[in-house]
């Protein structure tokens, strides 16, 4: 049996304002059953302590924000293992300015440390503007998911890889990334957990983030089909999950 496991939220757990019944049994499985888990997103809007509102409030998941980790935390985790030095430039919403800033980082539009680069619904162009120039004057360059779109009920909107994908035009330089599919959150993921990769399952709805979040670093994976991938996308991925469910009502914990 699994000793730990990762766990994605929208589309997984719930789609946007929807619950998913599903998700809330299994969790609250893990929970009786007294297994680790961390929901693993990369949504930098949003802090831990939110998430974790959110759940309680909207869909009867009652968890403390410790079991959330996001590519915000994961991005704080990374400077401080650089340890490069403290002073930052960030393109985000609060929900990634205002942790790193907490974290002890300064703010500095000029001669930045790091340029940390997440989903802004607000950028401007002058935005762009001071992060290219740090970056071109030497600054680390991190984006903190590489999620091209957002799916809404509007459609697919600009997500944070959209924003990055600027920058790195304007810098013509690659940005470090960290959130799903890439080590950087994986990896410290895991270490939160204490646990060796073997006995960690990923859990998550979208192929491209989730499942090859797990399949890149060898890390079980179970595709539910309940959000982002398909039943008619699974014929042509390119490596299957570990295990592949309709439904997280599926999943048997004492088979596994």
């Amino acid at each position: 049996m699994y000793k730990g496991y990762l766990i994605d939220l929208d589309g997984t757990i719930y789609r946007g304002s929807e619950p998913i019944p599903a998700g809330r049994r299994f969790v609250e499985q893990l929970q009786k059953r007294q297994v680790p888990f961390l929901f693993l997103t990369n949504n930098t809007t949003k802090t831990p302590e939110t998430v974790a509102n959110r759940l309680a409030k909207e869909f009867s998941i009652h968890v403390a924000p410790e079991t959330v980790y996001t590519a915000t935390l994961a991005t704080i985790d990374y400077m401080n293992d650089a340890a490069k030095g403290k002073k930052v430039y960030v393109i985000g919403e609060p929900g990634l300015i205002d942790p790193i800033l907490s974290a002890g980082y300064i703010w500095d539009e000029e001669t930045p440390d790091y340029v940390v680069v997440g989903l802004d619904t607000e950028v401007t162009y002058e935005k762009f503007v001071t992060a290219t120039l740090a970056i071109q004057n030497g600054a680390t360059f991190i984006g903190t998911n590489p999620d091209k779109n957002i799916p809404t009920e509007r459609g697919l909107l600009p997500g944070a890889g959209s924003v990055i994908a600027m920058i790195e035009a304007s810098t013509q330089q690659k940005a470090i990334y960290i959130g799903k599919p890439e080590s950087i959150i994986m990896d410290k993921a895991v270490e939160i957990l204490a646990m060796d990769k073997k006995e960690v399952l990923m859990v998550g709805d979208n192929y491209t983030t989730d499942i090859l979040a797990g399949i890149n670093n060898n890390i079980d994976t179970l595709l539910v089909l309940s959000g982002f991938t398909q039943k008619a996308d699974v014929s042509s991925l390119p490596v299957p999950p570990t295990y592949l469910v309709d439904s997280l009502d599926e999943w048997n914990f004492d088979e596994k």
